[in-house]
């Protein structure tokens, strides 16, 4: 079976490597979760087992939602009698998006009418509703007019361990912190010694989270206390008898071989008072030293005698409790100052308070506290060995201080990254355009790749000078830019790609640049995309469609899709998950359209459903016999190709278009973009054969405003 495991942004692919170490089939990193497959023993394990997902979902029934008149027959055509027990309380969790269904609370209460009505007239009584401690706890999805209705087999938030008596002014959920271990390597520390230090504890959950992992202690055992977490019928109790007795068994011996290893420190005594009457319910504070003091206090002398270990902190960062870069540097200098040697895992409000900490990150990620995109910035070890060298010389120990030309890009690089923040979070944006010639001397396009696994790159493309500039004063501002740019992003070199794009004969070169054949994996909306920073002057992704490729995909569905000029196919990815019934990609470059297929094979997608073609897009285009519902057509601004006739899209985009539309199927919508500067579409001539709108606006992101030339974009139909 295929069931769905819901986690915090940014979790996605821990959670997958979770599953598959607890016996999951398959686990496939989604949006805000993992699609798995296994047996309901595997959910049932993971409900158990899993430190990191929210909530596990065993779906019951998926149908085709056009209203809530749908919605409500889709759930009373199920048995609900062979689910709920006479006498048993029900809630239901919605989650909606679409035209159809548009208030989540709605949505909940037709499918609690439709569960009551059913069982009201096979039993002749109804269950009640308990918000808080239902009996059966489901979860509805509706998106695209297809709904999907699970049991949640948590019974609720799997988050809450059971042991939390007392919390701060923000406190930290225990997914999260156990995310900041993992990714600190904090189980390999602990098997080799290390000890765990959090200077700024608050409630204690960092700590506590990492004791409980320590002695091995299975979080649903705390929050279930070994009862089944849902008396939903189809839930296998004897197996989750068996799942409690085993993990008791392992929480038995880990808690008996517990080092007295983990330390905890605030400055607030509150907290202290706190973070111990939650170790004391979690049962892990005999092995925890708590203490009251400011982490500018912190003191070598107190772990001296510990070798090695992990720090991991999460120190104030939102609106309640605001943010101070000098907190941060006070911290990053204590633990430089205190254990050198150290990791540090530390959950950063941004990348701006990262870099405040004056540490050398060895990775970053992005995830996000609730709402709020955090950076998650680790240390290894917290003091480079170059940097001890230094401090053991005499040396100054300051980071490098950037230029003024330098520190003007830095500047504007953090405040586009702020305009664009809010955006980028709503939209769930993980590849973006951070800066484009704001500064006129900067000359140069700097775009953000965050990969699957949360690694940031950036790709730096630089506009090549005109000549009269000396080529001492380009290098020197080239220096610059790189510079603010790894500054600000807090990256090494070598995760800084850069480029210079230059304009040659027909327009700009498009040809091989490396050899690495290194490729990427990067989320745009539901699609995972494969990116080449080195290799190519592009990509494989072109940013500025986004919102085109987007609307494509939310007009895809049961489509008969063509995308002409297709590229690496990033629209016909996002086109096939958006629902099309099949799609045809045309390219004459062989390298572009193996790179489609293997984009269609990181999304579970192939077939016969899904051609690719390798072809003269224009004169195949003219010789096909096919009809479609939606095309796309982004032609090149010049080809020379050997292969085929010479392309210019100003010449040509008539006979183009003309042969298009007479593919598009009646009703059929045709987008046609091209990002030649001087095009002028011929109005007159295609007026002859569609209607045509001008929606350029309506595809430049927010990311390009400050180039709305970038592209040219229009809609044609049928006339």
């Amino acid at each position: 079976m295929k069931f769905f495991v819901s986690c915090a942004r940014g979790l996605e692919y821990l959670l997958a490597d979770e599953l598959l170490a607890l016996g999951c089939a398959q686990a496939t990193a989604a949006l805000a979760g993992v699609n798995a497959e296994g047996t309901l023993a595997d959910a049932q394990r993971a409900v158990l087992w899993s430190r990191l997902a929210s909530r596990v979902l065993w779906p019951l029934a998926e149908f085709a939602c056009a209203d809530e008149h749908a919605l409500y027959a889709g759930v009373a055509a199920l048995p609900w009698e062979e689910h709920l027990a006479p006498g048993h309380t029900l809630a239901v969790d919605a989650h909606v998006s679409g035209p159809a269904l548009t208030h989540a609370r709605y949505a909940a209460q037709r499918v609690k009418d439709a569960v009551v009505d059913t069982l009201r007239a096979c039993t002749g009584t109804r269950p009640d509703v308990d918000l808080e401690a239902p009996d059966l706890r489901l979860n509805l999805v509706v998106r695209k007019r297809r709904a999907v209705l699970s049991v949640d087999l948590g019974g609720g938030a799997l988050h809450r361990r059971g042991w939390r008596r007392a919390q701060g002014e923000a406190p930290l959920k225990e997914t999260l912190a156990a995310a900041v271990l993992l990714r600190g390597g904090w189980p390999q520390v602990y098997a080799a010694g290390g000890a765990l230090l959090d200077p700024m504890c608050g409630s204690g959950t960092l700590v506590i989270e990492g004791a409980l992992m320590a002695a091995d202690v299975a979080p649903g055992l705390l929050r279930h206390g070994g009862s089944p977490p849902t008396r939903w019928r189809g839930f296998d109790a004897r197996a989750w008898d068996a799942l409690c007795g085993q993990a008791r068994e392992r929480e038995a011996r880990g808690r008996a071989a517990l080092r007295a290893a983990f330390h905890g420190r605030d400055l607030d005594p509150r907290a202290i008072a706190a973070a111990r009457a939650n170790a004391e319910a979690a049962g892990v504070a005999a092995a925890i030293a708590w203490e009251a003091g400011d982490v500018a206090a912190l003191e070598a002398s107190a772990f001296a005698a510990m070798p090695a270990g992990l720090v991991v902190c999460n120190p104030p960062y939102d609106a309640r409790l605001a943010a101070d870069p000098a907190l941060y540097r006070a911290l990053g200098d204590a633990l430089v100052r205190a254990v050198p040697g150290w990791r540090a895992s530390l959950l950063c409000g941004d990348r701006e308070l990262a870099f405040a900490t004056g540490l050398r990150a060895r990775r970053t990620y992005t995830l996000f506290n609730g709402t709020l995109e955090c950076t998650l910035l680790v240390a290894d070890p917290v003091r480079p060995p170059a940097r001890a060298r230094a401090a053991e010389a005499g040396g100054a120990e300051a980071a490098p201080v950037l230029s003024e030309g330098a520190q003007m890009v830095a500047n504007r690089l953090r405040k586009n990254l702020r305009h664009l923040k809010g955006w980028r979070e709503r939209e769930g944006v993980t590849c973006f355009r951070a800066y484009d010639a704001d500064l006129p001397e900067y000359a140069a396009a700097v775009d953000v790749y965050t990969t699957l696994d949360a690694d940031t790159w950036l790709h730096v493309q630089e506009y090549a000078a005109p000549r009269e500039i000396p080529e001492a004063d380009v290098r020197r501002r080239r220096n610059a830019l790189l510079a603010a740019a790894r500054e600000v992003f807090a990256l090494p070199k070598e995760r800084v790609v850069l480029k210079t794009r230059a304009v040659g004969k027909g327009g700009s070169k498009y040809g091989r640049m490396d050899a690495r054949g290194e490729f990427l994996h990067v989320r745009e909306g539901r699609a995972v995309l494969r990116v080449n920073l080195t290799d190519y002057l592009d990509t494989g992704l072109f940013l500025d469609h986004r919102p085109l490729r987007l609307q494509l995909a939310a007009e895809a569905g049961n489509a008969r899709f063509l995308n002409l000029f297709c590229y690496t196919g990033a629209a016909t990815v996002h086109a096939a998950l958006g629902g099309a019934r099949e799609t045809t990609s045309v390219d004459l470059s062989a390298t572009y359209l193996q790179w489609l297929a293997e984009n269609l094979r990181a999304n579970g997608l192939g077939g016969a459903r899904h051609r690719l073609v390798q072809a003269d897009a224009l004169a195949w285009l003219e010789a096909d016999r096919g009809q479609y519902d939606l095309v796309f057509c982004d032609p090149p601004t010049f080809s020379n190709s050997k292969r085929a006739g010479d392309f210019d899209v100003q010449a040509q985009h008539v006979r183009l278009l003309r042969a298009a539309m007479a593919r598009l199927a009646p009703g059929g919508t045709l987008y046609f973009s091209n990002n030649y500067r001087r095009f002028r579409l011929d109005e007159a001539a295609v007026a002859q054969f569609a209607h045509c709108e001008d929606i350029t606006p309506r595809t430049i992101p927010p990311d390009f405003a400050r180039d709305p030339r970038i592209h040219r974009c229009w809609r044609l139909r049928h006339r």
